[in-house]
């Protein structure tokens, strides 16, 4: 017997099977509830549970930590009666394709001590339609799949832009590392996740980004710019040392082409001589803007970070609905880690 989920504000109806969660429902009748990881562990796919109950037979509820008692992990969540939701959808989203495709690596270069950048190409004739922020997953040939951010913004599609963070014993990224070559072919699906721009606010911006989360952010700052998009955008860059900003004069000449862009690089274990700022990302955000609340703040990186920027975001009066977050995972044999 199959249940009905219904969500707020936008009136959807859609079906559940029994030991379904609500998001592999939505997924497969095209329906855009927000997510991320998959896994349980980002949040991104937290909704409000109106009416009606579940469970969450997987036991992978980490992101509820802290939540409200009516917060709905959807990800993870299975139905046990009809439901509600109150969710802010994403039709975008939920129109474009998710699609299998060979690449072919055509460009492979070192950025810095611990990050590679690579260049995917599709095909010809082909084009991977996708939103800002959005990521892909390597297809491994024992069924595995990793997941990685894609760095360019949808108008630069020519080529697909991955930021490659070698993980300590990650078997993937010493592959990237050490092995692949280019012109190597393999396989993506995607586009996956909702970590996209919500272009219909006109509220100021933070971007936060921690490590690799920079690549998506780099998406939606050029998506932006492309768009003429006016309001007032703030990208902190936070990482331990100076050497772990890998494209440190990009951000810095969109600063400088930008009237309304400006740029904050955050070290928490500055090198002799850092001048700049110190300590954690968030708690720079918030010293530059106490008054918080009246901003929209997507977040990108570790958990932790995530999960901290979050709680102190929130603590200042700012709401869920005006927080977008993609946390990566970097264990290195999480099925969903994120480069």
């Amino acid at each position: 017997m199959s249940f009905i989920v219904r969500t707020e504000p936008a009136g959807h109806e859609f079906s559940v099977e029994p030991e379904q969660t609500l998001l592999e429902g939505a997924i497969a009748q095209r329906i855009g509830l927000p997510y991320g990881c998959r896994d349980g562990k980002c949040g991104s796919c937290t909704a409000q549970l109106v009416a009606g109950s579940v469970h969450y037979p997987s036991g992978k509820t980490a992101a509820l930590e802290g939540q409200p008692a009516d917060a709905c992990l959807t990800c993870q969540a299975v139905p046990q009666s009809d439901v509600t939701l109150r969710v802010a959808e994403l039709q975008t989203v939920a129109d474009i394709e998710v699609r299998i495709l060979p690449c072919r690596i055509v460009e492979k270069t070192r950025l810095n001590h611990d990050v590679i950048r690579l260049r995917l190409k599709l095909p010809e004739a082909q084009r991977l339609q996708f939103l800002a922020g959005q990521y892909l997953e390597f297809m491994l040939a024992d069924g595995r799949k990793r997941a990685f951010s894609i760095a360019n913004a949808p108008h630069d599609d020519a080529l697909m832009e991955l930021h490659v963070r070698r993980v300590p014993g990650g078997e993937f990224t010493d592959y990237v590392f050490d092995e692949l070559v280019e012109k190597t072919v393999l396989r993506i699906q995607g586009p996956l996740g909702s970590f996209v721009l919500r272009d219909e606010s006109t509220r100021p911006l933070l971007f936060v980004g921690g490590g690799t989360g920079f690549a998506p952010l780099k998406g939606l700052v050029e998506h932006a710019f492309h768009l003429g998009v006016e309001r007032p955008m703030t990208l902190y860059w936070g990482v331990r040392a100076e050497r772990d900003l890998y494209l440190p004069e990009l951000p810095r000449q969109w600063a400088a082409e930008h009237a309304n862009f400006s740029y904050v690089p955050v070290l928490s274990e500055p090198d002799h001589g850092w001048t700049g700022r110190r300590g954690y990302v968030h708690e720079a955000v918030l010293e530059d803007h106490p008054d918080i609340a009246g901003y929209d703040v997507y977040m990108s990186g570790p958990p932790v970070m995530v999960e901290a920027g979050r709680a102190a975001f929130e603590a200042r009066g700012l709401a869920l609905d005006h927080m977008f977050s993609d946390a990566f995972e970097y264990a290195a044999d999480s099925p969903s880690y994120k480069g």
